[in-house]
């Protein structure tokens, strides 16, 4: 079969360009349409659930919205991420916000209370809203755990559940997973500021987060599914939960994966998704597409292409 060579016109739509990339069929174009034509064959699929793994700083990266709007769309079945997307999901949900174009000189960003995530900056002031408004939070949960059977112990995952259904914001991806049955999964969770103000919390009071709670219930939705198809954004602890929670029934049977890291280092972050065959962690014949390339432009262009032609 030929390579195509792209044609471009003006006014091309996110979906005709995608096929573009299709037919050329190589390079990082080819994977891009592949990706692409995977995700529309994954929702479409009326017995596939699908597992997202957010790695890497995807709400401040502006990812915040295309993975609300998936989830409220009954697109996702589970969402597995790091603590940090939480804690910058709840900033936004707090009233904070991510900013650019504020320079890069560290340490003068510093002095003005800045933090800066490569391009993206967040305020001092909108962090301690965040720490207010969170311990807020907290109080009531551990009020309700008080008062009933558990006496005071949580799951991860139903922590996050909770603290969703106590935030007042529609385009919180907490919100949307506590009000569309979406199970939130964070094995990470303590490594952020989300978990350091949890830390702080437990000093006096009776909260317990029970991490090994959620692997019953993840579990079980495992179990539950006849197919799985992952969609992994970035690497790290959230790719590697998402593939070994599938790993006691044979592996997924569908998984895409966009990543920047490359594999020689033989981490997992990088490593391509066929390896994971050899772990049981992806089936035998199992349809699989990495591509390479930064998330916050690749997936915003298949998820436009989908959403044109899914059923």
């Amino acid at each position: 079969m030929k390579v195509d060579q792209l044609k471009l016109k003006k006014d091309m739509t996110v979906s005709e360009l995608i096929e573009q990339f299709d037919k050329s069929g190589v390079l990082g174009a080819g994977r891009v349409a592949r990706a692409s034509n995977l995700l529309v064959n994954m929702i479409n699929d009326e017995d596939m659930d699908i597992f997202m793994s957010l790695g890497g700083p995807l709400v401040p990266g502006g990812m915040r919205n295309i993975v609300a709007d998936l989830i409220r769309q009954k697109r996702i079945k589970v969402l597995i991420t790091s603590g940090a997307n939480i804690t910058h999901d709840l900033l936004e949900a707090f009233g904070g916000r991510h900013y650019r174009d504020l320079g890069t000189n560290d340490e003068e960003l510093n002095d003005a209370g800045i933090g800066r995530i490569a391009d993206v900056y967040t305020q001092g002031e909108d962090f301690e809203v965040f720490e207010s408004e969170i311990i807020k939070i907290f109080e009531k949960i551990s009020e309700d755990l008080d008062n009933d059977e558990d006496k005071g112990i949580i799951s991860i995952q139903r922590l996050l559940k909770e603290v969703g259904l106590l935030i007042d914001d529609d385009n919180s991806i907490l919100r949307q997973a506590a009000l569309n049955d979406v199970s939130i999964f964070a094995p990470g969770l303590i490594d952020s500021m989300f978990g350091l103000q949890l830390w702080m919390f437990t000093q006096d009071h009776t909260l317990v987060v029970d991490a090994v709670g959620d692997m019953h219930y993840l579990s079980d939705l495992v179990f539950e599914s006849e197919k799985i198809g992952a969609v992994m954004l970035g690497g790290g602890l959230p790719k590697h939960y998402t593939l070994a929670s599938n790993l006691l029934k044979g592996g997924i049977d569908a998984g895409l994966q966009i990543t920047m890291d490359r594999p020689e280092t033989g981490s997992l972050s990088g490593a391509p998704l066929e390896e994971a065959k050899s772990w049981s962690k992806a089936k035998h014949g199992s349809n699989l597409v990495t591509v390479i390339g930064d998330v916050t432009i690749i997936f915003p262009l298949i998820v436009a292409d989908a959403l044109n032609r899914i059923d």
